[in-house]
């Protein structure tokens, strides 16, 4: 995934990756230069002004390859942060998109809260990774490497100092990272606890406020965010024992260096002269080794929180939806509508929501569906614009089994308007184009009039361009539904779907949309799930829904005759004064 993401740069990451060894070229060859510079100025074979020459020689050359080194780390940082926002930025958008193919059932799985973290906070990590890798992560072990042969060149002799370091820095890194790690897996998924929260709180401000429940809300907020703080103390407790680790190692492979050269300098002038400038480059490459190993510990440690990251964009990435459309032709569908022995069940629910469901509808009748709640009148809704598949049986639109068609054929065949009205911020027009991209005004007062919604929207100053806020909080219960329905018509879909979708329009408005269907909409099969029985009493046919199967149909004062589920409902609605208009 990542490696496909990388190689669409390659002119980045061949920039980053020169520019890297340059890099660790000059500061690999700085040491040496110490080395001759000592060397001269300790040499009995060398004039005064001699020394002085060739050392400003030296001098001269460590500045150019300290220019070279800054101008390379420079280049390195600005390709190395160009390759990973680009690759963060395509896989920002490639998980975007794959979200886009999930059917509700995905969505479910992975959790909305958990998709926006893993978009937002994973894919940061992703690029923090990225920056660390093409700065340090491949540069520690060039580092490493080289430093380490170099050191052992310059003084073979003190080879096992270098080695015992290593291995004693290398078991150090290794034990706090084996500490470490655990409290990098827990990380992320704490963040998509603390972001439910914080959703569902500032979703539910209302709620929350109305049951005075802000102190629950601060409870609950406050115990995931202090297991967060505490995984994180512990992380930076071991870190914080780390580094005074590794530097106590490092003065004590140094000190013990320092002293080998000395008892050889106290036994030998010779020695002296050639071991002096030595064991300076031979400490600085002590130092690079130290750094590059301490560097790396470091950012393996950050880099586990990206690994984690990268498993999690590869499962979203990776997903097989659990639906799918074929590549077929658009088609030009009726609005017939038949179930044939239909059952579904919900991933985790043990009984079934629908059971062995089967009626078949006929083009531009007006059809509701009622029922106690919980008796499957939504489920069975949402099948028919594929948001769900049946887990047996074949839904059919058009005498076309759903799996066969197009996602283009049944989008514009099919229209569903939910119960919970959503509208995204913006404009009343980009809200209503998501129905028909190509809708003119035309269209949207034509849509607005059978909806009821070109009362509101009249007398808005900017009427369709009319801002839309967050969650739609400049609306009403009653314009949002009426712009819903709007949004559903619009496109002039052959089957229509209202998810009880009137039920915040006071009764005159509820009227005035039912006479607009009856009098706009005679070609489209209209599908109207309802609580109140007023809703649908005139529809051609009523569908009676009890827990999960389809118990009766017929016309309104068929089932009161002959449904005793239909006759209950009525009864109890019409005491309570919901009068059905016979």
């Amino acid at each position: 995934m990542l490696v496909r993401a990388i190689g669409k740069y390659k002119w980045l990451l061949t920039a980053a990756l020169v520019t890297m060894l340059v890099e660790v070229g000059a500061a690999l060859w700085q040491p040496s230069f110490m080395k001759d510079i000592l060397s001269t100025m300790a040499s009995l074979s060398l004039s005064t002004s001699g020394k002085v020459g060739k050392v400003s020689g030296y001098g001269i050359a460590l500045i150019a390859i300290a220019v070279v080194g800054l101008i390379g780390s420079i280049l390195n940082t600005i390709a190395a942060a160009k390759l990973a926002q680009a690759v963060s930025a395509d896989l920002r958008e490639n998980t975007f998109r794959k979200i886009q193919t999930f059917s509700y059932a995905d969505i479910e799985r992975f959790k909305s809260e958990n998709l926006v973290v893993r978009m937002t906070n994973d894919i940061n990590q992703i690029q923090m990774l990225l920056m660390m890798t093409f700065q340090i992560l491949i540069r520690v072990p060039l580092l490493f490497v080289g430093s380490f042969v170099l050191s052992i060149i310059t003084m073979p002799q003190l080879w096992w100092v270098i080695v015992v370091m290593v291995v004693l820095i290398v078991i150090v890194t290794g034990l706090s990272m084996r500490a470490m790690g655990p409290h990098f897996g827990a990380f992320q998924k704490l963040m998509d606890k603390i972001n439910a929260i914080a959703k569902d709180n500032l979703r539910g401000a209302r709620v929350v406020k109305s049951f005075v429940q802000e102190r629950n809300q601060e409870a609950k907020f406050d115990k995931e965010s202090d297991d967060l703080l505490g995984h994180n103390l512990t992380v930076g407790y071991i870190f914080a024992a780390m580094i005074p680790a590794f530097t106590i190692i490092s003065q004590l492979a140094i000190f013990v260096a320092i002293l080998f050269i000395s008892f050889g300098i106290t036994q030998s002038a010779s020695f002296a002269q050639d071991q002096l400038g030595g064991i300076m480059s031979f400490i600085q490459y002590m130092m690079q080794i130290m750094f590059a190993i301490i560097m790396g510990g470091m950012m393996s440690m950050f880099a586990s929180r990206g690994f984690v990251s990268i498993g999690r964009i590869r499962q979203v990435l990776e997903a097989t939806p659990s639906m799918s459309f074929p590549d077929t032709p658009t088609e030009t569908l009726s609005g017939d509508v038949t179930f044939e022995h239909v059952s579904f069940s919900y991933p985790d629910d043990e009984k079934p929501t629908l059971k062995d469901v089967s009626f078949e509808l006929k083009s531009g009748q007006q059809v509701g569906i009622v029922g106690a709640t919980g008796a499957g009148k939504s489920t069975l809704a949402q099948l028919i614009p594929r948001l769900f598949d049946p887990s047996e049986g074949t839904v059919k639109v058009g005498g076309k089994d759903l799996k066969t068609l197009s996602r283009k054929t049944l989008n514009s065949t099919v229209s569903i308007v939910l119960q919970k009205a959503i509208l995204f911020s913006g404009t009343i027009a980009g809200n209503l184009k998501q129905g028909n991209s190509a809708a003119t005004k035309d269209d949207m007062d034509r849509a607005a009039q059978i909806a009821q919604a070109a009362e509101f929207i009249n007398r808005l100053p900017n009427r369709y361009d009319a801002e839309v806020v967050e969650r739609a909080n400049n609306f009403s219960g009653g314009q949002k539904q009426r712009l819903s329905i709007t949004r559903g018509v619009i496109k002039q879909p052959k089957v229509l779907i209202l998810d009880d979708s009137t039920s915040a329009l006071d009764a005159r408005s509820e009227k005035l949309v039912q006479e607009a269907f009856d009098k706009e909409l005679k070609n489209t099969t209209t599908i109207i799930i309802a609580q109140k029985i007023s809703s649908v009493v005139h529809a051609d046919t009523i569908l009676v829904m009890d827990q999960g199967r389809l118990v009766a149909q017929g016309t309104h004062n068929e089932l009161v005759e002959t449904s005793d589920v239909y006759r209950h409902i009525y009864d109890t609605q019409k005491a309570q004064g919901d009068d059905a208009d016979e």
